[in-house]
């Protein structure tokens, strides 16, 4: 009995869990949809290029190969693997349905928000409420900078569950060290000021 009311509650947490990750999901960038659907030779920067010159899914859609190729950086190759992908009846049936559920099929205006330009982070560990490229996201949505990398011009060190070398580089360097908690509270605050 009380291993069914807790397989119970886990199944109840799991479900919450992944409904608020839908949800979520629905909000994502253009950028990122473009670069989730695995269109093969769209890494993460051309989805970028995509996103930025098309502006939604659907322009992308019915782009041109000579369209395609006149965008900087997207060349003969990738602008193939683009119009093969779009032109496969079962991809637009999928895609139909993703519209239908909700998910962003428009780039949303770039924020001008530039609270935190001139500021270098640098991110190590794991965060719990966080991707890397969601925080990076964040930091550059607000004028910010990611570096790979721990240097003297690095501002602030955000660390995360089992963080690596570059936690004792900070040290060494004398940089402010971040908790996931004060990372937010900074995001929050700059957005906000923005």
């Amino acid at each position: 009995q009380q291993d069914l009311l807790t397989l119970g509650r886990v199944k109840s947490k799991l479900a919450e869990k992944l409904l608020t990750a839908i949800a979520n999901s629905k909000a994502n960038s253009v950028e990122r949809l473009i670069f989730g659907l695995g269109i093969r030779h769209v890494g993460l920067e051309a989805a970028r290029l995509l996103a930025a010159h098309f502006q939604s899914l659907d322009k992308l859609i019915e782009a041109s190969p000579e369209e395609l190729t006149a965008i900087g950086g997207i060349g003969p190759q990738i602008a193939e693997s683009i119009r093969d992908f779009f032109t496969r009846e079962q991809n637009l049936q999928v895609l139909e349905k993703l519209k239908a559920a909700g998910l962003n099929f428009r780039a949303v205006q770039a924020q001008k928000a530039t609270v935190l330009e001139g500021i270098t982070f640098v991110l190590t560990g794991s965060l719990e409420n966080f991707t890397r490229a969601n925080a990076k996201e964040k930091i550059e949505a607000l004028g910010g900078k990611v570096s790979g990398s721990v240097s003297r011009k690095t501002n602030y060190v955000v660390v995360g569950e089992a963080p690596g070398s570059k936690l004792q580089q900070a040290t060494k360097l004398g940089i402010k060290i971040l908790t996931e908690e004060e990372f937010s509270r900074l995001l929050r605050d700059a957005s906000e000021d923005s």
